[in-house]
């Protein structure tokens, strides 16, 4: 009878112990309840990095636009950088290829990575071999896949004029990095090819996603691949390909490595993007100047920014498709 009302008095006292300590186990298991050093312990790292690496960055390049900047000397020229680039001939050229790369290429390369997708789905045959061979440029680096393309569009040997004269049209063979009308597609092309696997395993995924009912449905009312891919899988695709086409232009947007081995912004400017151009006149040109190309970047981030804003506006689906 003592040892039981022993045992009795001692969790009775344990009791509270444990119920006080139950709210701050808590409060300190809880994310949303974490103090506020707990906190800063997190974000600490991250915003320094990221101040250190993009916000510093960005706010210094918007500085120095307003310099010109020679060595260590800075003398201040106000909007003068912003004024002479209105009238630069070759910024424009720039911007013109720019935009043809962000918003005609995006729609290149999703599309293919679309029908590559759906030649997956449909059962070709080698289906594990092709998904891992259409997949694998986009594990290569830019300057694997550049030197490769710069042989394929060789004028003497490269594979697209030797299979143009062997098929009898000699004629259209041309040197298609060295011409200024061919230049700036075949690099879109080459571009198309790198990310063609990255849009097919995500089209891919979306399309096994899809609810098997409805397509089961449209196969049973005789509805053809055509009819069925144009008023059943592209529809509830749309969101998917809208998002792949904003990336995609984001990333054409600021287009570099690439067009920079192949062509270096030729022939006669016909390559030339707004961040090759950029690099040229803050490092290759010899000017001594990082306040123009500051500038040049400072008004391209603004438009960047920009046209994603327009871009999600426009493509923002007011009827939200669940399934």
């Amino acid at each position: 009878m003592m040892s039981d009302m022993a045992k009795h008095a001692g969790t009775d006292v344990e009791a509270p112990a444990r119920a006080s300590r139950a709210p701050r186990t808590r409060r300190f298991s809880d994310p949303r309840r974490a103090s506020f050093p707990v906190l800063l312990v997190f974000l600490v790292p991250a915003l320094a990095i990221y101040f250190g690496l993009t916000a510093y960055p960005a706010f210094r390049t918007i500085y120095d636009s307003f310099f010109t900047i020679e060595g260590m000397e800075r003398i201040p020229v106000g909007f003068a950088n912003y004024v002479a680039l209105w009238q630069d001939e070759t910024f424009w050229v720039a911007v013109r290829n720019t935009f043809i790369w962000a918003f005609v290429a995006p729609i290149l390369d999703v599309a293919t990575g679309l029908l590559l997708a759906l030649a997956l789905y449909a059962g070709v045959p080698f289906a594990r071999f092709l998904r891992i061979a259409w997949f694998t440029p986009v594990l290569l680096s830019y300057v694997v896949v550049a030197i490769l393309w710069m042989w394929i569009y060789n004028y003497d040997w490269g594979v697209v004029n030797e299979l143009l004269r062997a098929m009898g049209l000699g004629d259209l063979a041309r040197s298609w990095l060295g011409d200024p009308n061919t230049a700036l597609a075949a690099v879109i092309v080459t571009h198309a090819w790198k990310w063609a696997g990255f849009n097919m395993v995500v089209c891919l995924a979306a399309i096994h996603s899809l609810p098997r009912e409805v397509l089961e449905a449209s196969e049973l009312d005789n509805c053809g691949w055509g009819a069925k891919l144009r008023y059943m899988i592209v529809p509830m695709l749309k969101p998917t390909l809208l998002n792949l086409y904003v990336l995609a232009f984001i990333g054409k947007m600021k287009v570099f490595d690439l067009v920079w081995i192949m062509t270096g912004g030729g022939p006669l400017w016909a390559t030339e993007t707004v961040s090759t151009y950029v690099y040229k006149r803050a490092f290759n040109w010899n000017t001594f100047d990082l306040g123009y190309p500051s500038a040049i970047a400072a008004v391209w981030f603004g438009v960047v920014c920009a046209a994603v804003i327009l871009l999600n506006k426009i493509f923002k689906s007011k009827d939200r498709l669940e399934y």
